[in-house]
């Protein structure tokens, strides 16, 4: 498929000026957004997002980045993750972030079994030759574990890996679109919908833009239907509580901890700890927070922290993710329809991937040609048809 746009000139020369849209404003929204404000050419360029502000996974979200243990059999979904990771240092510099945003405390995987403890080891080692942001592998313990992150009372040995990180996904986000509105981007808080002529309709009316990038996460089904387009995602429910817990001054950096048998373990510092998150598949866009999931929440804290109750709770989070039936994300120029881009199937692993697939269609929309991401994700029409056909 050849692209609408052909580059114009990445060294920052005269651009036609362009009128992007971008629909959602999560962490691949957001992303983009940033970079189309960065972006050798961006003052030729205007940018509009609209988000309802409804649902959204990103914002609900505080997430790990520490793809590199994982055990998913998708080399493609690696790829992406593990350059998503490798990119987050930069993006933090190049945005003036700070450490509440996103911060290197590094990571801990548990394992109880020596065996399987070795076996992590071994694995972290093998994917370390093709991975430096890993940073530093350590065994520990787990009294050593218990050292690092003294907030645990039921400490398991693991494996350390110092490039792991922890980012809060509000944060990131409110960021992101805060440094592009300094540059070239309006941010308007509505829902839209799209034309069969490719038009975007919100309060200003129907309007056709240069390009338009869809990242509406588990909504982009609803969205490109009119475009007859039929995407195949779904929505999964997702929820973490935030706890009240003893500060440690000294230790405002404790890793991240991926506790075997038990929800992610993410101190923020302060005396703030966050645990989850859940993994809803019956639930659809229901946002409300469910009391047993939160039970369930809190048990699995207190399996790690000891005298840790409900009255510790200060707030529930819940988000919506996009979903495919293979788990894995998909993005690009939708067929047939050049002027869209799309991402959606995120999943978990939305705030690790999020950000590579947010600058890679920004590059596009920018600059147009015909990218071949196929080393990080499957053909677009294992995840998009012509419900016209």
């Amino acid at each position: 498929m050849k692209a609408k746009h052909a580059p114009d000139n990445l060294g920052g020369q005269h651009l036609m000026e362009k009128r992007i849209a971008i629909i959602g404003g999560g962490i691949v929204g957001a992303t983009a957004a940033y970079y189309l404000s960065t972006l050798p050419g961006h003052p030729n360029v205007q940018v509009t997002l609209f988000d309802s502000g409804t649902g959204q996974a990103s914002k609900a979200a505080a997430g790990i980045i520490s793809p590199w243990l994982s055990k998913r059999r998708n080399q493609q979904w690696y790829r992406l993750a593990k350059d998503g990771a490798d990119l987050y240092p930069q993006l933090i510099h190049d945005a003036h972030l700070g450490t509440d945003v996103y911060q290197q405390t590094g990571t801990i995987v548990t394992r109880e079994v020596p065996t399987d403890l070795e076996a992590l080891a071994d694995l972290a080692v093998k994917r370390q030759a093709t991975a430096a942001g890993m940073g530093r592998i350590t065994t520990l313990s787990a009294q050593e574990v218990q050292q690092r992150v003294p907030l645990l009372t039921a400490p398991q040995p693991g494996v350390f890996l110092s490039g792991g990180a922890r980012v809060d996904g509000a944060a990131l986000v409110n960021a992101l679109l805060t440094r592009a509105s300094e540059q070239n981007l309006t941010v308007r808080h509505e829902a839209v919908t799209l034309t069969p002529d490719e038009r975007v309709v919100s309060s200003l009316g129907a309007r056709q833009f240069d390009r338009v990038i869809v990242a509406a996460g588990a909504w982009t089904k609803d969205l490109l239907a009119t475009l007859g387009v039929t995407a195949r995602v779904r929505p999964q429910k997702g929820q973490l509580i935030e706890l009240a817990v003893k500060d440690y001054p000294l230790q405002e950096n404790m890793p991240v901890v991926m506790p075997e048998g038990e929800r992610d373990f993410i101190p923020f510092g302060h005396g703030h700890l966050i645990v989850g998150a859940t993994h809803e598949d019956d639930k659809g866009f229901d946002l409300t927070p469910d009391a047993d999931v939160t039970e369930d929440l809190l048990a699995s804290a207190q399996r790690l922290v000891a005298n840790v109750t409900a009255a510790n709770i200060t707030t529930v989070r819940v988000g919506t993710r996009a979903y495919t039936d293979d788990f894995a994300p998909f993005f690009g120029p939708i067929p047939d329809h050049e002027r869209f881009l799309v991402a959606s199937g995120l999943g978990s692993s939305g705030l690790t991937t999020g950000p590579q697939i947010g600058r890679l269609l920004a590059g596009s929309a920018l600059y147009g040609g015909t990218p071949d991401w196929s080393e990080y994700e499957k053909p677009l029409t294992t995840y998009l048809t012509s419900s016209l056909a």
